[in-house]
């Protein structure tokens, strides 16, 4: 077995391109404590990567730090500092190019444009990173983690904060982003672009500009994610534009100031989520039909759901509505009178913001009760016919 090369300050090799144009293919490179001044670090050969007690790699501010254009490269335990920003070019602290079977973990990455930019590259991992950024505004500052025309790529048990993007997607089907903590983020926690059959799961994503957005895309699951203190006058735990066939489940939406805000998407299955202390649980802003809503919980919500249209042709059953006041005289659990979540007070604000000063006014709770009793404005089939008296437990 080949021995491994090792990089050090007093060491033959003293830089990591000293030792990358030494290696042979499949060769371990160890880079030993201490800051090293390089950039424009070309991996052009299989090898693996191993930083000790994390060693910085400092960019000086140059341009990109490391790019892989080989497969079957690992690199493991550095610390990245000092990305150059431009505004012509994409400039990463460690980018992957063309490259499959590829393995990115436990690298500290701070003063950066963009974190890990993956390019064309397939099979991959990134996991166990900490990406920290210290992006003021968008025009300027790059993703944490971007995948572009990816396929078959893992993101697991990565810490990014304060960058534009937490996560990035455009392009890029088939990948798995789970246990992820996106947070603090200029604009999104996790962002989707015309990317297909991936997941999402167990990621938290909180006090982001505005949340998540997944757009033009289908077939995503996003199952068992925190959605959790996104507020702001444009913003929402997810953001759901042109999205068909998909699946969320298990989920928290707690105080956002929008849990889901939903345009143009269709059969799409919400089950088993929490709703929890936001401005509105699901903001609907038209051309969403067949899809399903059954045994989720809505609590303490100012608006249960928005609807800017009086036509219904989605399906709400078998929910907790804490402000449903019906009864259930033969104690089967479930409420004897349908739940109408639409009020009209709502379609009000829809139209005119303003009236929000009077939500907790008795003219409101007056208005609200003759809509019920004969819908006009809100769609008069957009009811819940199985409301639960109790609270989901899961």
């Amino acid at each position: 077995m080949a021995q491994p090369i090792i990089v050090c300050k007093d060491c033959q090799t003293s830089t990591l391109k000293q030792a990358i144009a030494l290696a042979k293919d499949y060769d371990t490179i160890i880079v030993k404590k201490g800051t090293y001044k390089e950039y424009n670090i070309k991996i052009n050969k299989p090898l693996t990567i191993i930083g000790e007690n994390y060693p910085v790699i400092d960019g000086e501010l140059k341009g990109e730090i490391i790019t892989i254009v080989s497969d079957h490269v690992i690199v493991d335990g550095l610390f990245i500092i000092n990305v150059g920003t431009s505004y012509t070019e994409d400039f990463a602290a460690i980018r992957v190019k063309r490259s499959k079977d590829f393995e990115i973990k436990n690298l500290v990455l701070e003063k950066l444009f963009f974190g890990i930019y993956l390019e064309k590259a397939a099979d991959g991992k990134v996991y166990h990173n900490k990406i920290i950024g210290d992006a003021v505004t968008e025009h300027n500052s790059g993703n944490a983690i971007q995948l572009w025309y990816c396929r078959n790529i893992i993101i697991e048990n990565n810490i990014v904060q304060h960058v534009r993007d937490g996560i990035y997607l455009e392009f890029s089907d088939n990948c798995i982003i789970k246990n992820n903590v996106s947070t603090n983020n200029l604009r999104y926690g996790l962002h989707f672009m015309f990317s297909n059959n991936d997941t999402y799961e167990n990621n938290e994503f909180s006090n982001n500009g505005a949340g998540v957005a997944v757009m033009f895309s289908k077939k995503i699951k996003m199952l068992s994610n925190t959605f959790k203190n996104n507020w702001g006058t444009a913003s929402y735990g997810l953001l759901l534009k042109e999205i068909n066939d998909a699946e969320i489940r298990g989920n928290i939406f707690e105080e956002n100031t929008i849990g889901i805000n939903i345009e143009g998407s269709n059969r799409i299955d919400y089950e088993n989520n929490n709703f929890i202390n936001n401005g509105w649980a699901i903001k609907v802003r038209g051309a969403c039909y067949t899809n399903k809503f059954i045994g989720n919980n809505f609590l303490y919500n100012s608006f249960d759901i928005s609807y800017n249209s009086n036509i219904n042709d989605n399906m709400f059953d078998k929910n907790y509505w804490s402000n449903y006041t019906g009864y259930d005289l033969d104690k089967n659990g479930i409420g004897d009178v349908p739940y109408r979540p639409v009020k009209l007070f709502s379609y009000i604000v829809n139209r005119t913001p303003e009236t929000i000063i009077l939500l907790r006014s008795l003219f409101i709770d007056i208005i609200d009760f003759s809509e019920k009793v004969s819908p006009v404005f809100t769609p008069d089939n957009l009811l819940d016919n199985n409301p639960l008296i109790k609270k989901i437990i899961w």
